[in-house]
């Protein structure tokens, strides 16, 4: 379901300027006037790729998380491991907002968040720079001729190859069995090692989950939820 617009987002997020990264890749006018958008987006990205222990100013493992919704996930997580550096990567900034302000609640600084497109991920991580993806509920675009949308297409996956470190790994959550069917299979198909598969993750013996909104919300009405860590040889 598409957001309806808040107008009023782009003004409140400039309170969050140390937690939500690039802002002025979100908009031209944000940009000094005659300024090519190109070049300073491509600065920007430059910036990140292969520094982001310099942003965090600190050395420690990156986990990021591709589609934040509104963050119950990434703060608590971080939360929970003040030892790791966390990024979520959300592609409405109307959504973002919601996360910087928990982020913020929480007084956590081991969390930053970007407004971007997961498909150019190759863009802003160097090879081997992230240890642990993490995929919650993403759209499971079931109709067949988006197959290459869904972010456990092979196309992403070789892109995840390339980012995540040796001994990296995926955890993957989704509600949406045949997303979970495909998903296994395109795993398959890549030659990955598939760990801790679970069909109904509730009633499975794993101890350590946290929760999406969208996974308490529909888990609460009985819907089972697939799980599964995956790993590149």
């Amino acid at each position: 379901m598409r957001l309806r617009k808040k107008p009023w987002v782009s003004g409140a997020l400039e309170e969050y300027n140390d937690i939500v990264l690039i802002k002025d890749l979100l908009c031209a006018k944000t940009l000094d006037a005659g300024a090519n958008l190109g070049e300073e987006m491509q600065k920007a990205r430059d910036r990140m790729k292969g520094h982001w222990h310099e942003i965090f100013d600190r050395t420690a493992p990156l986990h990021v998380e591709l589609g934040t919704g509104k963050g119950k996930f990434i703060s608590e997580m971080a939360q929970r491991h003040p030892e790791i550096n966390f990024i979520g990567i959300e592609s409405q900034q109307d959504v973002l907002y919601y996360v910087a302000e928990k982020i913020r609640e929480k007084e956590l600084t081991n969390v930053r968040l970007l407004v971007f497109d997961v498909s150019h991920l190759l863009e802003i991580f160097a090879p081997g720079e992230i240890d642990r993806l993490y995929i919650n509920f993403c759209d499971p675009w079931p109709k067949v001729r988006h197959g290459k949308r869904r972010l456990t297409h092979r196309t992403f996956l070789d892109k995840y190859s390339i980012v995540l470190a040796d001994g990296g790994k995926i955890f993957f959550k989704t509600d949406n069995r045949a997303l979970f069917d495909f998903s296994l299979e395109q795993f398959a198909e890549k030659g990955l090692v598939t760990d801790k598969v679970t069909f109904d993750l509730h009633k499975s013996d794993f101890a350590d989950n946290v929760m999406t909104e969208y996974e308490t919300k529909f888990s609460g009405m009985g819907t089972k939820i697939n799980r599964c860590e995956i790993r590149f040889p």
